[in-house]
């Protein structure tokens, strides 16, 4: 069996925990270096899920019933400790801890792939992600009107001015050159539906760009508009670099069209040498006119050479990707998870 899939065996009993004609919710939390934010995040979270347990019992509408699955995306910090202390207090608790960090969309794919729920949400553990919009979020999709419910910021209050403009700059290139439409602003804060969680655990690519994910996979979204929240502790592990390489992702991932642009770019060039040897040969034939211009030449040439370089180096970003869902490699692979350090 794949280390990075899961059987019935491996999972934690939670049919245990969930009574019959109730609903259980799965809350998957991706973690990297989260000592700091965790046990804030836990405080709130219990606090939010045993209000909602509470609240839908009295009113005799629902019986909720939570499992937590946080997902240690190889943390160098102490959050692995931290997340074993929390599952031996709370039989809620489940998690799983990666044998490296591979990043965190080999995270939600493993919390995503792990989760027993009816229902499924998704957030991140340093409260950029308010658990406390939790409850809203089952309204709209307990209506029945809505597969998910997700947030989208509003503003980008407290980041840089050069990384907000390059963050809009992405959503309206993708949105022009790829049929799948993301949201301007749309967060990886998600609250759906079994069906809707099954859906993109169907899509099997080892290249994942959950944004893009999320929209291709269709159903019913209703978005909630939220402020910029900053982090509750700990220092956020994005840059400029990695959020540039992930928006280069999500192109490659949902849009062919960066190798039309190089096959357009090698017919445009084609027909401007054509035409400038037309004109070359009419001034000489016709005119007398002496064929010099060695700046003008070597000019020329470096452009052409580095129009060959960049639509070689489109050509092989795909290639590459291709490459790699070839390979068939794990996704991720699990070091550990409760269930092994009880045995252990």
């Amino acid at each position: 069996m794949s280390k990075n899939t899961f059987s019935k065996s491996d999972k934690k009993n939670t049919g245990s925990l969930k009574l019959k004609g109730s609903e259980l919710i799965s809350v998957v939390v991706p973690c990297y270096n989260e000592e700091e934010s965790l046990p804030l995040f836990y405080e709130e979270i219990t606090r939010v899920t045993d209000y909602m347990k509470e609240k839908y019992f009295s009113e005799g509408t629902a019986d909720l019933v939570f499992e937590f699955i946080f997902v240690n995306d190889g943390s160098k910090d102490g959050t692995l400790k931290i997340l074993r202390e929390l599952s031996r207090r709370d039989k809620r608790v489940c998690y799983i801890s990666f044998s490296r960090n591979f990043g965190k969309e080999a995270a939600m794919l493993a919390g995503l792939e792990r989760a027993n729920g009816d229902y499924v949400v998704n957030l991140d553990a340093d409260l950029q992600h308010p658990p406390k919009l939790i409850p809203e979020m089952y309204e709209y999709v307990r209506s029945g009107e809505f597969d998910c419910a997700a947030t989208r910021r509003i503003n980008r209050k407290g980041e840089s001015k050069v990384l907000s403009f390059f963050a809009r700059s992405f959503y309206k290139i993708i949105n022009a050159i790829s049929q799948t439409q993301i949201v301007d602003g749309a967060q990886d804060f998600r609250f759906m539906t079994r069906q809707m969680v099954n859906a993109i655990l169907s899509m099997p690519e080892y290249n994942r760009f959950s944004k893009g994910i999320f929209s291709w996979v269709g159903f019913e979204t209703k978005f909630i508009e939220v402020e910029n929240t900053e982090r509750a502790a700990g220092k956020s592990t994005f840059n400029f670099r990695r959020l540039f390489a992930y928006s280069l992702e999500g192109i490659f991932a949902f849009s062919t069209a960066p190798l039309a642009i190089a096959s357009f770019l090698g017919v445009l060039f084609c027909v401007i040498s054509l035409i400038m040897i037309i004109v070359t040969v009419v001034k000489t034939l016709c005119f007398g006119e002496e064929v010099s211009g060695y700046p003008t030449t070597v000019c020329l040439v470096s452009l052409l050479g580095g129009l060959q370089l960049l639509c070689t180096g489109i050509t092989g970003q795909y290639i590459s990707k291709m490459y790699l869902e070839t390979k068939r490699r794990p996704r991720y692979i699990i070091k550990e998870t409760e269930e092994s350090a009880d045995r252990g």
